[in-house]
């Protein structure tokens, strides 16, 4: 997201989030509320609140304000204002999720292209996305993951053929959890414990 965006963003959200809130009573009416507020919260300021917490796709954030129940030609007209003003991009988030979830949370790019799938981004802005990803950062993401779960074991702890398998086992699929794929678990798995023999 751009500064400029960043900046009307904060700017907007911080106006809602001053206005009082409104409750509503189990008759329906609007209570707690100043003159021109009786309706409740708009699509627009919902939307920034959601934008406060963190970045949407353009499909999940269509998707919440439509369980809001506001009207979809309302909630149209609030994404297209969004776009227009840089702060719902699809490509932008799609750059941020990857980036993120595979530095913080060590997904692989099978994972992250099944997440970005999940929150509505094309397939091309993903792929797009993904391309920030490349085989060396991905194959060292997984090293820092395996050497975490490798440094409890010895040499003692995979000394019977079982018991190595049963780790491989282990490893190879906590990798494949996260998203990378069977053949560079495997190779790294065995690698890492080859290496406490």
């Amino acid at each position: 997201m751009d500064p400029h965006a960043i900046d009307r963003l904060r700017s907007a959200t911080e106006e809602i989030v001053a206005r009082p809130r409104v409750d509503v009573d189990r008759s329906g009416s609007a209570r707690g509320s100043r003159d021109g507020d009786r309706d409740g919260p708009s699509p627009w300021d919902s939307a920034l609140r959601l934008l406060g917490v963190r970045a949407r796709s353009r499909s999940e954030m269509r998707a919440r304000l439509l369980d809001k129940e506001f009207p979809p030609d309302e909630v149209d007209r609030t994404l297209s204002r969004l776009t227009s003003m840089g702060l719902l991009d699809d490509a932008d988030f799609a750059r941020q999720w990857v980036e993120s979830r595979h530095r913080n949370n060590g997904r692989g790019r099978i994972a992250l292209r099944n997440e970005l799938r999940t929150k509505g981004v094309d397939p091309a802005v993903a792929e797009s996305a993904l391309s920030l990803v490349d085989d060396e950062d991905e194959r060292a993401r997984a090293e820092e993951l395996l050497a975490r779960k490798v440094g409890s074991l010895s040499a003692t702890d995979i000394a019977d053929r079982g018991d190595r398998d049963r780790h491989t086992r282990r490893l190879v699929a906590m990798l494949a959890r996260r998203g990378y794929p069977a053949n560079v678990a495997f190779d790294l798995v065995r690698s890492a414990l080859d290496g406490l023999d």
